[in-house]
């Protein structure tokens, strides 16, 4: 699963955060990581952002997010993506944890795909600001005025 698929690349959208530790240079750290991944290349990356944890403690988190070129096909990309996260000492001992890193796929190119492991887009996306606000600022079609109407309640703010 995590040898490069030789067709067409696609686009894919990969969020980035952390609140634990030294977030900011573990955010940098994972775009770094991500650009080096075979069979794939990263083509934009938004500033950082701040945003206080949603559902969860902790501190303050920064996130971002990637656009990439990759020919990984979904499920090699998360697995690249775990393997990221967990030298980054990324545990998961309960849901919405503080986080050393956490990667999520966003979407991939126009799949909607719902499975044990996977599920694209991301379900939780269109309601959090601090994926939407770096989504828009690299790609500003993705994100329509109305959804980000709907979370601009939610205080986020550019590193």
């Amino acid at each position: 699963m995590g040898e490069p698929d030789m067709r067409a690349p696609v686009t894919a959208y990969i969020g980035l955060g952390a609140n634990l530790g030294e977030p900011r240079t573990a955010v940098l750290a994972a775009i770094d990581a991500i650009a080096t991944l075979d069979g794939l290349a990263l083509t934009a990356q938004s500033s950082l952002y701040g945003s206080a944890p949603v559902d969860a403690g902790g501190g303050d988190y920064v996130n971002a997010v990637v656009q990439v070129q990759t020919r990984l096909k979904p499920h090699a990309l998360l697995a690249q993506l775990q393997g990221i996260e967990n030298a980054a000492g990324r545990s998961r001992p309960f849901r919405n944890a503080p986080r050393t890193l956490d990667l999520d796929v966003l979407l991939y190119d126009e799949l909607v795909l719902n499975d044990a492991d996977l599920v694209l887009p991301h379900p939780r996306m269109w309601q959090r600001a601090f994926v939407l606000r770096p989504l828009a600022e690299i790609a500003p079609g993705l994100a329509s005025s109305a959804q980000l109407q709907a979370v601009a309640d939610q205080l986020v703010w550019v590193l």
